[in-house]
């Protein structure tokens, strides 16, 4: 397993969570967010948002900073890019692979 594949399963893993996609959608509807603001939109507590960011942190799905006594939180898109990546990687991977599957029945059907 390269580097890249490893980072892309960290990302993976962070999205397979449905919680984790909605906090992903709040974030990019909202720019960035404290979790209590973002607890205060979902039926889920503060707790629970914040355990959901710290893991969307640790793939580096999102960063946070200190502003007064919140800890607020953004989108960082490169991880989410370097997925989309990997996605369209594995697809053309499998374009070839029915290309030539197509070929192949194409020469033995005539």
């Amino acid at each position: 397993m390269t580097p890249r594949d490893d980072r892309s399963a960290e990302i993976f893993s962070a999205l397979a969570d449905p919680t984790r996609r909605e906090v992903i959608k709040r974030l990019s509807r909202r720019g960035e967010a404290s979790a209590s603001a973002l607890a205060d939109e979902m039926p889920i507590s503060r707790q629970a948002v914040a355990k959901h960011l710290d893991a969307l942190e640790d793939a580096g799905l999102v960063a946070s900073s200190r502003v007064g006594r919140e800890q607020r939180y953004r989108l960082t898109p490169a991880p989410m890019a370097e997925a989309v990546t990997w996605i369209a990687d594995v697809g053309a991977e499998w374009d070839d692979r029915l290309e030539r599957l197509q070929k192949q029945f194409e020469k033995r059907g005539r």
